[in-house]
């Protein structure tokens, strides 16, 4: 449903509507893309936006931007960093992305002066309603998406770590969800950081708000690699142009299949990805890697 409302939210702005967002109305979400929120927190203009991006050679780097406010999602934040995120999606210079931030916090999580009650309820669901869009398009996503960690990420800004396919983090990054300390219990980072490692770690979390260090959240699954701050970027780098120098359609149905057999039993989850190996044989690039590899070649991926 999100992504229903991502697309009647991006039509609303006059953008094109990518192809891997399913078409349909979803009218509250779609209204709230177009309606303002409190002073400061509407679609951020041109040169004030709170996340940077730019691209080269396929990779995408999308940057957290607002050092001075912890980077913390608020609304202004999270359209900023929705818009980096669909920017051209489907174009085939498009292979990875990488989201970093600046400063010594990742994120914070949510904006805490969005959540007073003088905002009221609807703008309240319009905060947590964008938030998860985003996190569902970064699954929903047809390139890989990287965190690149090198500091704190608490709540929400966990929530965004755990749900990116890959995580890289400096050996001084941290990761908690605890707003139960403030009274406010993270039920939605709880989402995707209950996805991403056992249950009574995410439980644990959740219910003291303690943190974990780099290497606890390794071992127990929210990060794919820890490496010393100095070694972070070239790292990230590593595994995206890894990712980069191969086929994105190939690239793409997997992910794809990947996620979509998760929520199958074991039976179901076997037809389903057999029958995605046999759209795989049939791609182009899928013909093309099969015969470089028996004619001793490299292959040459269509893009």
């Amino acid at each position: 449903m999100a992504a229903l409302a991502t697309a009647a939210g991006l039509r609303a702005f006059g953008t094109k509507v990518p192809g891997w967002l399913p078409r349909g109305p979803w009218a509250p979400l779609a209204a709230g893309f177009c309606s303002r929120g409190p002073a400061g927190a509407e679609r951020p203009e041109p040169g004030l936006r709170p996340t940077s991006m730019r691209q080269r050679d396929g990779i995408r780097s999308i940057v957290l931007s607002n050092p001075k406010r912890r980077n913390a999602l608020s609304l202004a934040m999270l359209k900023s960093l929705q818009s980096d995120i669909v920017h051209e999606a489907e174009s085939k210079d498009l292979k990875v992305i990488i989201i970093s931030a600046e400063g010594p916090v990742f994120s914070s999580g949510h904006d805490l002066k969005e959540l007073t009650d003088e905002q009221g309820p609807e703008y309240h669901a319009k905060v947590f309603q964008t938030c998860s869009e985003v996190m569902m398009q970064i699954q929903n996503h047809p390139v890989p998406i990287i965190a690149m960690v090198n500091g704190l990420a608490t709540a929400a800004g966990c929530q965004l770590v755990a749900s990116c396919d890959i995580a890289v983090a400096s050996d001084k990054s941290s990761f908690a969800t605890p707003g139960v300390n403030i009274g406010l219990f993270c039920s939605t980072p709880g989402v995707a950081l209950g996805r991403a490692v056992p249950s009574k770690v995410a439980l644990e979390m959740l219910f003291t708000g303690e943190p974990l260090t780099a290497q606890e959240a390794l071992l127990h699954g929210l990060l794919s690699r820890v490496v010393p701050e100095k070694q972070l970027e070239g790292e990230a780098m590593r595994i995206a142009r890894k990712i980069a120098s191969l086929s994105r359609p190939v690239v793409s149905l997997g992910k794809a299949a990947f996620y979509k057999q998760l929520r199958q039993d074991l039976s179901t989850a076997y037809h389903l990805t057999s029958q995605t190996m046999v759209d795989n044989v049939a791609l182009r690039d899928g013909q093309e890697g099969i015969k470089a590899f028996i004619q001793k070649r490299k292959p040459i991926w269509s893009h």
